[in-house]
């Protein structure tokens, strides 16, 4: 398998050699999410990865899922202080005040987004409810961001969501399938392209 992936029909060369992200990339990364609740967490996974690995807030996910109460942004919303401290101290999750803070505000920006006309189709809506298919040779040629995820950024900004900048949108569009970012040789591209 060459290390960019695709060509020879080898997986996307980011996937390396890790067996937990071999699994992300092969029955998760890409498949188009459709789930609002499934869909707000993994932008704040997303958001938690910034600066970081996407590895490392992998191998905490389960944590990740514990401390913040299954990612239930109902629950979440009515958070304070308290919450804040403990999560703080907890060591099985990425330990940053901001990013903390900034989910707990989500969540009740959630809410609203949720109940005008629901987070599912809200994020759908810019890629007017169909996945971009890409068709990248090469990892060189993915962007880190594109005018889709400027949009989404700037109106999840709007809404009163934080630590969702453009490159951390397009993170997520791709991992929540609203991108299909798979190398046209990765097996997995068709199959992902299959289920949108």
């Amino acid at each position: 398998m060459e290390q960019d992936g695709g060509q020879d029909g080898g997986r996307c060369g980011w996937a390396g050699e890790d067996p937990l992200y071999i699994a992300y990339h092969d029955h998760e990364w890409g498949v188009p999410e459709r789930d609002g609740r499934a869909l707000w967490e993994a932008l704040m996974l997303e958001g938690f990865q910034a600066g970081l690995s996407w590895i490392t807030i992998l191998r905490k996910r389960e944590n990740f899922r514990a401390a913040f109460e299954g990612f239930d942004p109902e629950v979440i919303a009515g958070w304070g202080a308290a919450e804040v401290a403990r999560l703080v101290n907890d060591p099985g999750i990425i330990r940053h005040r901001g990013k903390i803070e900034a989910v707990i505000g989500n969540a009740r920006a959630w809410r609203v987004v949720e109940a005008e006309q629901g987070f599912a189709r809200y994020v759908w809506g810019f890629v007017r409810g169909s996945p971009v298919r890409n068709r990248w040779k090469s990892l060189a040629q993915v962007p880190a961001q594109t005018d889709l995820s400027v949009a989404m950024s700037k109106d999840l900004k709007r809404r009163g969501f934080r630590f969702c900048g453009p490159t951390t949108t397009y993170a997520f569009m791709q991992a929540a399938g609203l991108v299909n970012d798979h190398l046209v040789g990765c097996p997995c591209h068709d199959r992902v392209a299959r289920s949108g």
